[in-house]
């Protein structure tokens, strides 16, 4: 006689979620959160509306004509954003656009430059985490 194994869903849903199936994002948000901790010891995690803070600030740091994350990528991250030269941009919500945030090395360039650009110097570990939380919660 053979047993059905009843297993809770709550289990499985838990199962799938670990790190073993993380992908490429949650991958680099635990990155981060390492180097977070190593940064600042008393780090306790990434906030999605840190990041919404961060996206929509106005900085007197960077270049005059982009004192804002929303310079470019306009006020709604599901949207598509322009360049000051005006080439597209794709919308920076993880949602819309798939395949963002799935490359580390892109996204460290884009971080470099953006930073630079927007808050006149690098972003802390705090901070790109911060963003990433965001764009990945919309």
């Amino acid at each position: 006689m053979r047993r059905k194994l009843a297993v809770p869903l709550g289990i499985v849903a838990a199962i799938l979620s670990t790190s073993l199936f993380a992908g490429p994002r949650e991958d680099l948000l635990a990155q981060y959160a390492t180097a977070a901790k190593t940064e600042t010891p008393t780090f306790s995690g990434f906030s999605a509306a840190r990041g919404k803070t961060l996206y929509t600030q106005k900085f007197s740091g960077g270049k005059p004509d982009t004192p804002a994350c929303t310079a470019c990528h306009g006020e709604n991250p599901r949207g598509a954003g322009r360049t000051l030269t005006g080439k597209d941009i794709e919308a920076v919500a993880a949602s819309v656009t798939p395949k963002r945030y799935t490359d580390p090395a892109k996204v460290e360039k884009w971080f470099k430059r953006n930073c630079n650009e927007v808050l006149g110097r690098a972003c802390t570990v705090q901070e790109k985490g911060d963003w990433l939380s965001y764009m990945f919660s919309l």
